[in-house]
Formats: structure tokens, sequence, C-alpha cells
């Protein structure tokens, strides 16, 4: 049986599969985009696919990234989510 990697929510904290997370990802430019396909460039960190985890975001994102993070970000997370 292959054993399947196990990603953490930042806001939350909980061990989950990759399926059951959203990657947002910051590339070398500063760019912040939704990485659907899991494997884009750049330091990426993991979201639960949940409205509440979601709503929270926006405290944790900007550190997890060092990044500012724009509300149009968070307008396509919760659009991913629903």
């Amino acid at each position: 049986m292959k054993k399947v990697p196990l990603r953490t929510c930042i806001v939350t904290k909980e061990k989950l599969e990759k399926k059951d997370l959203i990657r947002i990802v910051r590339d070398k430019e500063g760019h912040i985009s939704i990485d659907l396909t899991g494997k884009a460039n750049g330091r990426g960190v993991y979201l639960k696919k949940d409205l509440a985890v979601i709503l929270k975001a926006s405290k944790y994102l900007p550190r997890a990234l060092e990044s500012e993070i724009e509300p149009k970000l968070y307008e396509e997370l919760e659009k991913l989510v629903k």
C-alpha cells in the first residue's frame, strides 16, 4: 500500500491529504496565486477546503507567505470552496 503524503493546514494545523486542501503559492517575483495543480514553483502553504477556514485565512496567509494578499484572492478561494 502506498503511503499518502499529508500536508498541514496553516489555519487549523490539521494534517490532511492534498485532495482535501487548497495550495496557495508565492513565486520568486512575489506573485501569489492559487495552485490547482499542486506543482507550481515557489513557497506553498495549504488551506483546508472549508469556508470557515477560508474566512479566517486572512489572518494567517500574509504571515505564512511573507507578503500582502489581495482581497481578490480570498474571493477566488471562497468560490472554490462553494
